[in-house]
């Protein structure tokens, strides 16, 4: 099926979640290596969940297919902070129109290849050149290092800890809130 392409920069590009996409992500998210940094090892991702976490919630924001040399690799978010969003983060930055994005590479042999970075600032640009974002703000847990040098490497900046932020494998977790600023 083709696809239309949401954003590309080279052999990177970002396409709209569509259902066909069902059993991709089924595979990404019984993968215990992506669930070791996807909500945690001991839950259970069947496809009636993965409807409902990606398909049927009610959010103000838009979900894609990250690709590498047209292979799907990963997935990302993105939405609009509101009020609830800018409380939650505990981010004081009303002043500018910002996003909050949430994303993985779901294939594990591709980790460490720069293609974070990559389809990171691409979601960033396009953020902020078709949808005017001011601001992008991510919340990585603590203890992932590797996630928070390649947020780094595209210029987000550590705002402020997050103390037992976001609930992963039963255990609230600590979060670094961090931010880019255009």
């Amino acid at each position: 099926m083709q696809y239309e392409i949401f954003a590309q920069d080279g052999p990177v590009s970002l396409r709209p979640l569509e259902q066909e996409d069902t059993p991709t992500l089924l595979r990404w998210l019984t993968d215990p290596r992506n669930l070791e940094y996807w909500e945690g090892p001991h839950e259970v991702f069947t496809p009636e969940r993965i409807q409902k976490d990606f398909y049927t919630e009610e959010w103000n924001g838009s979900a894609c297919i990250v690709c590498y040399n047209g292979q799907d690799i990963g997935y990302v978010q993105a939405y609009q902070l509101d009020d609830e969003g800018f409380t939650e983060y505990g981010y004081d930055r009303h002043d500018l129109k910002a996003f909050g994005i949430d994303q993985f590479i779901g294939e594990p042999e591709l980790w460490g290849k720069g293609l974070g970075r990559q389809f990171i600032k691409l979601t960033c640009d396009y953020l902020r050149d078709s949808c005017g974002a001011r601001a992008v703000v991510l919340d990585p847990h603590a203890d992932n290092p590797r996630a928070i040098r390649c947020y780094e490497a595209c210029g987000f900046k550590k705002v402020k800890l997050l103390p037992k932020h976001e609930l992963h494998d039963g255990v609230m977790v600590d979060c670094w809130l961090m931010a880019l600023e255009f």
